[in-house]
C-alpha cells in the first residue's frame, strides 16, 4: 500500500472480530515495524508486551473497558532511565520515542489488513499492579488488535481536519 493511501485510510477501529486469530507472521511484522522505528540517539527506550491469554486479557480489561472485542493486545511502555535527555532543558525523550514506535506499529497493523486503535484511557497504576513486569515503565498505549468486525467503520469525526493554514506558520 502506498504511504499516502495508508495514512489517509487508517482509522481507529472500535469493533473487532474476536473469532479470528491474528497470525504469528502478522504479529512478527508488527514487532519488526516497532524494531525499526527511529528513537533519539537510537537509545530505543521502550518495551512491548503482548497480551493474548484469556486470563491476561481479563486482567487488562480490569484497567480499561476499551477492548473492542480483541483477543490480542500490545502494551507499549517507555523507559525514562534509558532515554536520551536534551542537555539544554533536561527534556527526556522516552515517551516521544515510545510514541514513535507505537505509531509505526499502528500503521503496520493497518497495512496488514488488521484494525486497532490507540487506547490511552486506561488506569496505568492498575495495569502495573496487575502486571508487575510493567512497573518500571511509563505506559504509553494499549493497542487492541484484530480483524475488523463486519460493522467496523470510522467515527463520523474521522474525516474532520483543520486546514493546513490553521496550524502552520512560516517564519
Amino acid at each position: 500500500m502506498e504511504y499516502k493511501e495508508l495514512i489517509k485510510e487508517r482509522y481507529s477501529v472500535r469493533s473487532l472480530d474476536g473469532t479470528k486469530v491474528v497470525e504469528e507472521e502478522k504479529i512478527n511484522a508488527i514487532l519488526e515495524a516497532a524494531q525499526v522505528a527511529p528513537t533519539a540517539v537510537n537509545k530505543q527506550p521502550f518495551h512491548i508486551w503482548i497480551i493474548r491469554s484469556e486470563d491476561n486479557i481479563s486482567k487488562l480489561c480490569e484497567a480499561s473497558r476499551f477492548d473492542f472485542g480483541a483477543k490480542l493486545f500490545f502494551v507499549v511502555g517507555s523507559d525514562a532511565k534509558n532515554a536520551w535527555v536534551r542537555k539544554y532543558d533536561q527534556k527526556n525523550y522516552a515517551d516521544i520515542d515510545a510514541s514513535i514506535v507505537a505509531t509505526h506499529m499502528m500503521l503496520k497493523i493497518h497495512d496488514l489488513g488488521l484494525g486497532s486503535t490507540w487506547v490511552g484511557a486506561f488506569d496505568a497504576p492498575k495495569v502495573k499492579e496487575l502486571f508487575p513486569e510493567m512497573a518500571d515503565y511509563e505506559l504509553v498505549a494499549i493497542f487492541p488488535v484484530g480483524y475488523l468486525a463486519s460493522d467496523a467503520e470510522p467515527s463520523p469525526r474521522h474525516g474532520l481536519r483543520r486546514e493546513i493554514s490553521d496550524f502552520v506558520d512560516e517564519l
